[in-house]
């Protein structure tokens, strides 16, 4: 597995300003940080990638969260109904993704890229979310949770990313407040925790907005 995505080197295609939300675990809070950083920092939204659409897309909780207009919000490349990892949603489709029809949207704009799961799902036989995020020359950023087991699945993710020479802001802990998991998380992946999203009983550009100012630093987005 390791070979087959060393392997591969599509050539970049993107904007390294852009950034590629990837998590350590599926629904760890992906779309919400990425509705925080459209709003915080005035960026367009794409998720290329979208599996489990039966259930709306994330493109659509974005635009719902944020109140960008929907044309800030850019389509997807490759959409699917089940919700399952996307070659495996490919593949009961009868098709293959291919990452070089993934393409930046046209847009002025910075963008905020959600990956699909994590950062070592699989989009083929061939390729992982780690590829697209290169594919893309994009700088990642990690949401982890707060709470047990985080230490060790952030380190494996911080490690893979590091470990490709991809660029990487830091991570996002949401969740309760830990901050044993947060020191670390610093300490020991030697990676500095840029933010925090701790629960949130309401979810609007108002409340995401506060947030950014109270508990991340604006110089990890400079």
């Amino acid at each position: 597995m390791k070979g087959k995505t060393r392997g591969h080197r599509p050539a970049p295609t993107g904007n390294v300003k852009d950034l590629f939300i990837t998590g350590t675990d599926t629904g760890i809070g992906k779309t919400l940080l990425s509705s925080l950083l459209v709003t915080a920092l005035d960026r367009d939204y794409w998720k290329p990638i979208q599996t489990g659409a039966t259930e709306g897309t994330d493109r659509e909780t974005v635009v719902k969260q944020t109140g960008i207009p929907s044309n800030r919000a850019h389509p997807e490349t490759y959409i699917f109904d089940p919700p399952v990892s996307p070659h495996l949603a490919a593949e009961w489709r009868g098709m293959e993704i291919d990452i070089e029809r993934i393409q930046r949207p046209s847009s002025s704009k910075d963008l905020v890229i959600e990956g699909a799961g994590g950062i070592m799902v699989p989009i083929n036989s061939r390729v992982f979310m780690l590829d697209l995020a290169r594919h893309l020359n994009t700088t990642l950023v990690i949401a982890s949770r707060t709470a047990l087991g985080t230490i060790n699945h952030t380190l494996l993710t911080v490690n893979t990313i590091r470990s490709a020479q991809l660029p990487m802001t830091g991570v996002v802990m949401i969740g309760e407040d830990n901050k044993d998991n947060r020191r670390a998380v610093e300490r020991y992946g030697n990676v500095p925790v840029i933010g925090w999203i701790p629960r949130l009983e309401r979810i609007d550009r108002e409340t995401l907005q506060s947030v950014f100012q109270r508990h991340f630093d604006p110089r990890a987005f400079s």
